[in-house]
């Protein structure tokens, strides 16, 4: 679990972003030991990241594999605001559907009108939870 000091300028940027933002990037690691990086939408709970993906792709193959990931967010158009965090990964049974999670419909119901869909069909599209837990962060 990630233990964040809200009382540093850091790690209270953190939190804001982790709670504001819309697109992280989660990276994943092939067989061969190549990063995959993914930009994925997300729902932070406060200790962990919620992100739903479609069924047979990569980054769940990776995962099955090796539960261990990053997430970091773009940097500042400068290189700063630099923020990444490692942690672990595990398809989550358990999670609701997408379009069954109002905090999540609330935070991406414009972006899933802008391709197309409603949450309904977003939800059976992206029917996989992944549940991303951070257990260290780092960045400037």
């Amino acid at each position: 679990m990630l233990n964040l000091d809200l009382t540093t300028e850091f790690g209270a940027r953190v939190a804001r972003r982790l709670s504001e933002e819309r697109i992280i990037w989660l990276t994943t690691v092939r067989a061969s030991g190549a990063p995959e990086p993914s930009p994925v939408w997300f729902l932070w709970d406060g200790a962990t990241a919620l992100i739903y993906s479609r069924p047979n792709t990569q980054k769940l193959r990776n995962i099955a594999r090796s539960a261990s990931v990053a997430l970091s967010f773009n940097s500042s158009p400068s290189g700063g605001d630099v923020i990444v965090l490692a942690g672990t990964a595990v398809v989550d049974d358990q999670a609701l559907p997408a379009d069954q999670l109002a905090a999540y419909v609330a935070k991406y119901a414009g972006p899933i009108k802008d391709i197309n869909m409603t949450p309904e069909l977003f939800g059976k599209a992206y029917s996989v939870a992944v549940r991303v837990t951070p257990t260290s962060v780092r960045g400037h």
